[in-house]
């Protein structure tokens, strides 16, 4: 009697299809992603060349200097009592714009910070000053 060899059978895994389902995942996450994006500051910026004529009493200079302190028009001021200050500067007069000038060595939260502050007072009218004027 003669013995039959066994014939070993392999497990397989079909990869014809796999880049079709790799595919299929990536389009899948894809669509179904949600991107967020940032808002960041809500700035509208005046046209190149545009420029505006403000009296001084409709001006209010807020400065900032590198640690973070602020001041305006030259007094100091508590981060958490510029909103009070603003409401109270704008009840006196409500065309005012508040001037943002920072310190070029200041960290941008500062910055960042004053303006939502100004923000949270009712200001609408909030301008940066620039390191140093343009040259005419």
């Amino acid at each position: 009697m003669e013995l039959r060899k066994r014939e070993h059978k392999q497990a397989e895994i079909p990869t014809s299809s796999m880049a079709d389902i790799a595919f299929l995942l990536i389009v899948f996450f894809l669509v179904s992603t949600i991107f967020s994006s940032e808002m960041g500051l809500q700035i509208i910026l005046p046209e190149r060349g545009e420029e505006v004529k403000v009296r001084k009493s409709n001006l209010a200079r807020v400065y900032v200097n590198e640690i973070g302190d602020v001041k305006i028009d030259g007094e100091p001021v508590k981060l958490d009592m510029i909103a009070i200050q603003a409401k109270a500067m704008l009840a006196e007069n409500d065309s005012l714009i508040f001037s943002i000038k920072t310190n070029p060595q200041a960290n941008y939260k500062y910055m960042v910070r004053v303006f939502d502050r100004l923000k949270q007072g009712g200001a609408e009218r909030i301008s940066f000053a620039p390191k140093t004027l343009p040259k005419k």
